[in-house]
């Protein structure tokens, strides 16, 4: 595939992440292809605006043009690309050598309206022992569960991903509105995918296309994964509502499922002497499982009494 085909988008809202956006913009330039085109979306902050305009040369830099979050951020990006392909990536990541080939592979089938990668987790002060695989999403990281090779997938996650930009306009993006706001999030790439394979279009997850996602020491403790369990379960239930009639909550049904025998599984692992992190690790998953079920639980009963039309549009550039 010729460099002209793909851009990469990178929302950004923090100065805080400074050094994190120019590795993570650093890295999407070093991708064999090279991309077309480079943006960095800033998203309602005017110093970090300037500053990214005066420091990182050659890079498109422009400001959301929507309302505020993460969602309008990348439909602000989109806009300001050309190409036939568009990769996103996160400002707290950087893409490993590949990523950007292994996004762009699949694509080879015109049945194939996007793709995603692996995403590692890059642990500030390292791996808690009781954090168990199947909860990697937490930090959004790729979790015990997911593929282990090319395969077709529901959705893939937006920190790393790549569209069709023609299939991507034509459902108009992502919803303003939902989404990353700060560090609220809600499953908006999940309501993408959805979207765009409704007409029969095929997402797919290559896992030889990889980045490594920062998890700040704040996102290592217990407090944030019940927290981050609670936001998912309540953002499941919304996106469910935003989806009436499309097939929303299979895959989570599939994994709520499997939950309680990985619980079981690490509680006998625990009793049988093959580490005392056995336990913990039982512990978070029914902890996670039982935060995750108060949230949606919490989104059913209140939830409808805020809702609000949220409505996709990107427009065409």
């Amino acid at each position: 595939m010729s460099a002209p085909d793909v851009s990469v988008v990178i929302p950004c809202y923090s100065e805080r992440r400074w050094e994190q956006l120019r590795a993570a913009v650093a890295s999407a330039w070093a991708q064999e292809p090279r991309p077309e085109r480079v943006v960095v979306v800033v998203d309602h902050n005017p110093a970090l605006l300037a500053r990214a305009g005066r420091e990182l040369p050659g890079t498109t830099v422009v400001a959301n043009e929507s309302e505020r979050g993460a969602s309008g951020a990348r439909n602000t990006g989109v806009r300001h690309t050309t190409s036939r392909y568009i990769a996103l990536l996160d400002d707290d990541a950087t893409a490993r050598p590949g990523w950007l080939a292994g996004l762009l592979a699949p694509f080879a089938d015109p049945g194939v309206v996007g793709t995603g990668g692996a995403i590692a987790p890059a642990w500030e002060r390292g791996r808690p022992g009781w954090f168990p695989d199947e909860f990697l999403w937490v930090v959004g990281a790729s979790y015990r569960g997911m593929p282990t090779e090319q395969a077709p997938v529901r959705n893939v996650w937006s920190e790393s991903m790549a569209v069709r930009r023609d299939a991507f306009l034509a459902v108009g993006g992502f919803r303003v509105g939902f989404g990353k706001v700060g560090e609220r999030a809600r499953p908006e790439d999940t309501d993408l995918c959805l979207r765009m394979g409704e007409d029969g279009g095929r997402w797919v997850y290559n896992p030889a296309s990889v980045i490594d996602h920062s998890v700040p020491a704040a996102r290592s403790t217990l407090r944030f994964f019940v927290a981050r369990s609670a936001n998912e379960g309540r953002g499941k239930v919304e996106l469910a509502r935003l989806n009436l009639g499309r097939e929303s909550l299979g895959s989570e049904q599939d994994y709520a499922r499997e939950l309680p025998r990985a619980a079981a599984r690490a509680l006998l692992d625990g009793l049988r002497g093959r580490g005392a992190h056995r336990f913990g690790q039982a512990f978070a998953l029914v902890a996670g499982a039982g935060a995750a079920g108060v949230g949606a639980g919490y989104e059913w009963a209140f939830g409808a009494r805020r809702r609000k039309v949220l409505e996709p549009a990107v427009g065409t550039a």
